[in-house]
């Protein structure tokens, strides 16, 4: 497997979502692994702006040419955005998913489910457990 990327000032699931906290909202991701390990994305379902998601729950489909997954919710809050982009161009997950590869915007509802997600040491000891 490829060097696989994980920055430092993101917190994770055990999913394999990222959460950036912005301060006025959450911007959440898939993470290098997980895109590795899906393969080239062709689809992203998406929930509507306005839609709440619940933390541990489905909130929306990847499909790549591998398998079809679904997206869970690393913490509860209300859609403020969702990345349009994705439907033209699913691949930038594939190219850029800690950038332009961005899935979806929340407010955070509890920022204690914020802090109880994974740091990066903690996200690397799970992938590298999983890659053994």
């Amino acid at each position: 497997m490829s060097e696989i990327e994980i920055p430092e000032a993101l917190r994770y699931s055990l999913e394999d979502e990222w959460i950036r906290d912005d301060g006025d909202r959450v911007v959440i991701g898939i993470t290098d692994y997980a895109q590795q390990q899906l393969g080239d994305i062709v689809f992203v379902e998406l929930p509507e702006v306005g839609a709440i998601i619940d933390r541990g729950e489905a909130f929306g489909v990847i499909e790549s040419v591998k398998a079809v997954s679904d997206l869970f919710a690393p913490i509860t809050g209300k859609v403020l955005a969702v990345n349009d982009e994705l439907a033209e161009r699913p691949e930038a997950v594939n190219e850029d998913c800690y950038g332009d590869g961005w899935i979806l915007a929340v407010s955070s509802s509890d920022p204690g489910e914020i802090q109880a997600l994974l740091d990066v040491q903690a996200y690397r000891k799970h992938v590298d457990e999983r890659a053994e």
